[in-house]
This record gives C-alpha cells, sequence and structure tokens, in this order.
C-alpha cells in the first residue's frame, strides 16, 4: 500500500539524486541498528528514560554532547532549532523586555518575541553589493547600540548566516559580556564547526551564553533533531530547563534522539577523519570550477571567515538566477541544490558527501558553462539593501489583531499583518507591524515574478491590519 507521503518520497529516492541538500546524512545509511525503525520507536518506559527528566540513557547521551561541544549543560531539542530558539530567547528574557536581533535572523527569532511579548531592536548586516550578498555584523556596532539602550536584555545573532558568512563571533561575544546582556547564537548551519580546525570557530569555542544548533542540517541526524547548548551562568539553568519543557513536546521521539546520539557518536570515530577528505573535496571542485567561463564560486570576503561547506554557484553572467540554476540541475542533471535566490544556488556539503557528489556537480556545471556561454544577457535584479522597514507597532501586537486581505498593489502605507518570507531561507522581508511601501511591494514583485516562494503572498494578496 502506497499512501501520498510514501509514494513522493519513495518517488525522489528513486531518482537517486546527488544531495546537495540537508539533513546531513544525504540519504545514506552509517547507522547500524539490527532492527527496523518502528522496533526502537517507543515511549518512556521503564529503561528508556523521560527527556523532560533525564536521569538514565538520555542524561548519559546529553552528557556526552556536553563534553564534545566543551559546554555546561546540552538539551536535546526535538522540536528542532525552532524549539530551542523559543526556549532560549524566553528564558533569556520576560514580557516587555527589549531585545537587539540580526535583522535577518529566521523567522522562529520573531516568533520567539511575539510568545514572549518583546521590543524589537534591530541590527543589520554588511552588504557585498559586488557579490549581492549580506555579509556580517559589526561588534563595534552592536557596542554602540549596547551603550546607547540599557532595556536590551539579550542579543541573538545568526552565526553562520544560511550562506555560511561568519561574523567575528568571538569579538561579538566580548562586547556583550562587557556590557553584561546575554548572548543567544542560531547556530542552525553550525553543528559541524567544531569538528575541523580549518573551519570558522564555533560559537561554542566563543563562549556565546546559549547556542542552538540544527545538527540534522549538517551532521547524519535525522531532520527535525537539534541541540541546544549552555556556556555560562548568565541564564538560570532552572529556568532554561522549564522553557526548554514548555517547548517540547511531550511525547518525544526516540528515533531522533536516537539520530543524536549516533550523529555525535560517528563523528567521535571514523566522522572527523572523513570530514577532513570533504574539505578537500571541495578545494578541488571549487578550483576546476574557477577554470569554467560564466560560472563562479563565491567563496567569501577578505575581512570575515566562510564556511566553505557552503558551496554558493553563480551563473548570471550567462543569463541564469540561481532559482533557474537550481531547475536545471535538478531536472537535467539529478542534482538536487539546498536552495536558491535571485543570484545563487546553494549546494550544501556534508561530512557524507562524497568525491563523486562533486564530481557530477561539476560535470554538470562544465555543460551547462558550454550551452549557456554565449548568452550574454546578464541578469540584473535589484537590491534591497538599503531598505529599512518603519515598525508602526509592536511585532506581538500586530499578530494578535485581526487581519484584512488586500492586493499587493493596493498595500501600500498599510501595515502588514503577517510574514512576507521568501522560502528558503525564512528570513523576513517584512513582519507583522511594518509598514509596507512602493519599494518593497517591487521587490517582492521581483521575487515572485523569478518563482521564488513566498510565505504570506497568496494569489497576489497579503494580510494587513
Amino acid at each position: 500500500m502506497k499512501t501520498p507521503i510514501i509514494k513522493g518520497l519513495l518517488k525522489y529516492n528513486d531518482e537517486k539524486n546527488i544531495r546537495f541538500h540537508m539533513p546531513g546524512h544525504k540519504g545514506r545509511r552509517i547507522y547500524g541498528l539490527g532492527c527496523s525503525i518502528s522496533e526502537i520507536d517507543v515511549t518512556e518506559v521503564d529503561g528508556t528514560d523521560n527527556l523532560h527528566n533525564p536521569k538514565d540513557i538520555i542524561k548519559e547521551s546529553q552528557d556526552k554532547a556536553s563534553r564534545i561541544y566543551g559546554v555546561k549543560k546540552t538539551f536535546y531539542s526535538i522540536n528542532g532549532t525552532t524549539g530551542g530558539i523559543y526556549a532560549a530567547i524566553t528564558a533569556a528574557t520576560k514580557p516587555g523586555d527589549e531585545i537587539l536581533i540580526q535583522r535577518n535572523c529566521h523567522k522562529s527569532v520573531y516568533n520567539a518575541m511575539v510568545l514572549g511579548r518583546l521590543k524589537a531592536n534591530y541590527i543589520y548586516p554588511e552588504y557585498d553589493e559586488e557579490n549581492n550578498i549580506l555579509t556580517t555584523i559589526g561588534a563595534d556596532k552592536i557596542d554602540e547600540i549596547l551603550v546607547n539602550n540599557e532595556k536590551i536584555k539579550a542579543v541573538v545573532i545568526t552565526y553562520p548566516s544560511y550562506f555560511g558568512i561568519c561574523s567575528d563571533i568571538k569579538a561579538i561575544a566580548g562586547i556583550v559580556h562587557k556590557h553584561n546582556r546575554i548572548l543567544i547564537v542560531d547556530e542552525a548551519h553550525g553543528s559541524h564547526l567544531i569538528f575541523n580546525d580549518e573551519l570558522p570557530i564555533s560559537a561554542e569555542e566563543a563562549k556565546g551564553d546559549i547556542i542552538i544548533q540544527s545538527t540534522h542540517k549538517t551532521l547524519p541526524a535525522y531532520t527535525q533533531s537539534s541541540m541546544l547548548h549552555i556556556t555560562s551562568n548568565r541564564v538560570g539553568m532552572d529556568r532554561m530547563k522549564r522553557t526548554m519543557s514548555m517547548y517540547q513536546t511531550t511525547s518525544p521521539s526516540y528515533i531522533l534522539m536516537y539520530s543524536l546520539d549516533m550523529a555525535l557518536g560517528y563523528m567521535e570515530s571514523e566522522g572527523k577523519y572523513r570530514f577532513k577528505e570533504v574539505l578537500k573535496y571541495i578545494d578541488e571542485f571549487n578550483k576546476k570550477i574557477s577554470k569554467l567561463e560564466g560560472i563562479s564560486i563565491f567563496t567569501g570576503g577578505d575581512n570575515y571567515q566562510f564556511d566553505k561547506t557552503k558551496i554558493l554557484i553563480r551563473a548570471t553572467t550567462i543569463g541564469l538566477t540561481g532559482n533557474e540554476l537550481e531547475d536545471i540541475l535538478r531536472k537535467d542533471y539529478n542534482i538536487q541544490l539546498e536552495m536558491a535566490d535571485l543570484y545563487y544556488g546553494l549546494a550544501m556539503a556534508s561530512v557524507l558527501s562524497e568525491r563523486g557528489d562533486f564530481d557530477k556537480l561539476y560535470i554538470a556545471l562544465k555543460d551547462i558553462s558550454e550551452k549557456y556561454k554565449n548568452n550574454k544577457e546578464k541578469k540584473e535584479i535589484k537590491s534591497i539593501k538599503y531598505i529599512y522597514p518603519e515598525q508602526k507597532i509592536p511585532i506581538y501586537e500586530a499578530f494578535n489583531k485581526d487581519n484584512k486581505i488586500v492586493s499587493l498593489d493596493k498595500a501600500e502605507g498599510k501595515v502588514l499583518g503577517d510574514y512576507i518570507i521568501p522560502y528558503p531561507p525564512g528570513i523576513p522581508i517584512l513582519v507583522p507591524g511594518e509598514r509596507i511601501t512602493k519599494e518593497i511591494i517591487e521587490y517582492i514583485k521581483e521575487i515572485n515574478n523569478a518563482k521564488i516562494e513566498i510565505l504570506g503572498l497568496k494569489n497576489g494578496k497579503i494580510s494587513i491590519i
């Protein structure tokens, strides 16, 4: 019997796509179970421990994770990094508090402000105009903001970004702690950093106070399995336990917890050695791509670190948006990227990527280069780098107000009642409570015309207050 979901999953598996997307296990088997998944799909009975009050096997596993990452305490987050972010932010604040967040953070950070009834202060990343990419957050700018606003209780930073950009997290931690504030790091894309010195420093090594990781994104764990690490005493451990319990299901999946346990076990044994080989494959791949006409790889900037497991491929000089490139790779070469935007296609590598994966991606890109190299229709696309939305009312108030649906063309000057989020990566253009401008409307249309999915836009209509 093939029900709809399994039918779709089996179809995708049968296509034998090269997986340059999460989860980090890439569909490859490293776990020797010796039984079926259903045989270990159990609940809290004698011998299986309890995630909400671990004393036995779950505690032992979490303690192992704490040792590996060099932190005071690790919590398994079975509701993903989203649940961990909710728990972290609400543990570090109280209703009515102010927080400082990186504007290009994930939707879950904004949702946490709704849940915690928090007031937002934003810090915007730098923009690399030549490469059309948002880059780093400056520690000096954070210092300036904290000097001028003593009401801010916590700072939330994304490190690394979805595209692998790494701000100076050590300097940021020093500034935040100088002002005796709490640093929360969304390290969803950085659970692998600690396993190789060639990569940027991990947020754990930099001593962020609370760090949340999507282990499934870059390590060989199952989708939705994440971890939250505590490195300091700036947040009470009892409060952290309570908020973690609040945002976790009362029926946590032992299969997900098992995959976290196994992923770390793998990395401690053969994984970290295999990872060295994968990084060599990436260097070889980038070198070969540099010789292709019309295809380029973004490898970071001179004044910040970059996670090279995020392979950003650009073909705009031969007339292909990132979205178009992703589509061609999937349909013509059975290669599935993680995501694409107007400029780049993102191929995510992990410890389980193989040399053959990179070889096939290179051959495909070489072929695309040959086919399109005479296409001189360079893609010129607007940037939103200098659009700073005006907040009219707090996000939690806007979220709870009654909405009405209007055409995007009639929304100018109105206040947004929902999120506007290109997906992936899940980073909002606008959030509830912000004013809609003509410039933003034009940018939304441009993204929509490029066939990038936009959450909050339905048949050309959006929600306003």
